[in-house]
């Protein structure tokens, strides 16, 4: 058990140090003593919250470790490991937030508006604290609330980031219930400080009401499109989804219309796979052997092949996660693994009609087809 903390220890002091080749090093060497890559995984969140993705603002890196607990469910244990392995080097290689260091502690009782006041200020100091106290009295399932409402106010103008980052790394601290909250608090304070996301929102109320067939039309438009926009459009609807259990029905109605608005007008089209001949999927090697050639219509109707039952869509998860692994160059943008999420919940979620689960893959694999390369 010592020996189990001291790696440990010993991992996080690598990637702390920027030293890639150091905790790669002690990474496979944990992993051969028998310690497990999920927990190898668990034991990242401290450092995680804290990596950067310059030159953005947003927290990419501590959201994608958020997703990855979404990604985990598709693999077997021994199929974990080159996950690990991927975001040990992405965390290593990348700057950091310094540690929070400032010992002040807010005496109690603190308001959101307190929050609100410190982010203005432009002081990721006291936002700490003040969310620190807020946490304390008012519990960590409120805090969530309140960020992600306020992040809500600015979706427009941080691509979705201020909502989609915010909610993974928030849904990871209310899981994590074991972990000290501070260094979450800490990277979402500089991260609100930096978009100036300050003045929380009127609630919106949606241009039509809730129900399955009003999600699925605006899942149906934000799966439709190629690129950089785009992508975000799935993956800001995931997040909603996935947090939406933290609101009431009049704040989820806004929440979805604050989606609606950042998505905008575009043309809703599925994705025409017909032209392509249908090779029946048995094993991984013939999916990577496809996989490898990073063409994105031909992975597709491969992989939808796979979607008419729970077992095939799990296949399908799990064929997707390993091919994005086994072709890591080292250098990855973290919206191939973020995005690789938001896919695998539109195929899973509407599973039911071939339109948004095509257009779901589509769309990720032109992505990461188009931009890997790019990459290096």
């Amino acid at each position: 058990m010592l020996a189990g903390v001291v790696m440990k220890e010993a991992l996080l002091e690598a990637i702390e140090g920027s030293d890639s080749k150091g905790a790669l090093k002690r990474l496979a060497s944990m992993t051969k003593k028998g310690e497990k890559a999920w927990d190898i995984h668990l034991a990242l969140f401290p450092v995680a919250q804290r990596v950067l993705n310059p030159p953005f603002i947003n927290p990419h890196l501590p959201k994608m470790y958020g997703v990855f607990r979404d990604l985990i469910p598709y693999l077997e244990e021994k199929q974990i490991e080159p996950l690990v392995r991927l975001e040990v080097n992405e965390y290593a290689r990348r700057p950091k937030v310094e540690r929070f260091t400032n010992g002040k502690v807010i005496a109690e009782p603190v308001s959101f508006a307190d929050v609100e006041a410190a982010i203005g200020a432009n002081d990721p100091e006291k936002t700490t604290a003040f969310l620190s106290a807020y946490c304390r009295t008012e519990g960590r399932r409120e805090l969530a609330r309140k960020l992600l409402l306020l992040g809500s106010g600015y979706l427009e103008q941080s691509i979705g980031h201020s909502v989609s980052c915010t909610a993974f790394i928030l849904l990871e601290m209310l899981e994590r219930v074991e972990e000290d909250p501070l260094p979450t608090l800490w990277a979402l304070a500089h991260y609100f400080c930096q978009g100036r996301f300050q003045k929380m929102p009127r609630l919106r109320v949606p241009a039509v009401a809730a129900s399955e067939h009003a999600l699925r039309q605006a899942a149906l438009k934000a799966t439709s499109g190629r690129g950089f926009v785009n992508l975000h459009h799935t993956i800001i609807l995931y997040a909603v989804e996935r947090v939406g259990h933290l609101f009431t029905p009049e704040e989820r109605g806004h929440l979805r219309a604050a989606c609606d608005a950042f998505i905008g007008i575009k043309d809703v089209k599925e994705v025409a796979l017909s032209k392509e001949r249908s090779v029946f999927l048995t094993d991984y090697p013939q999916f990577y052997q496809i996989f490898s050639r990073r063409e994105a219509v031909p992975v597709v109707a491969l992989l939808f092949g796979l979607t008419g039952s729970a077992d095939g869509t799990h296949r399908l998860g799990q064929f997707l996660v390993r091919g994005v692994c086994d072709v890591y160059n080292g250098n990855y943008d973290p919206h191939f693994l973020t995005g690789l999420g938001a896919a695998l919940w539109a195929v899973n979620r509407f599973a039911a009609g071939p339109g948004i689960a095509a257009n779901a893959l589509y769309q990720y694999a032109d992505y990461f087809f188009g931009t890997e390369h790019h990459q290096r």
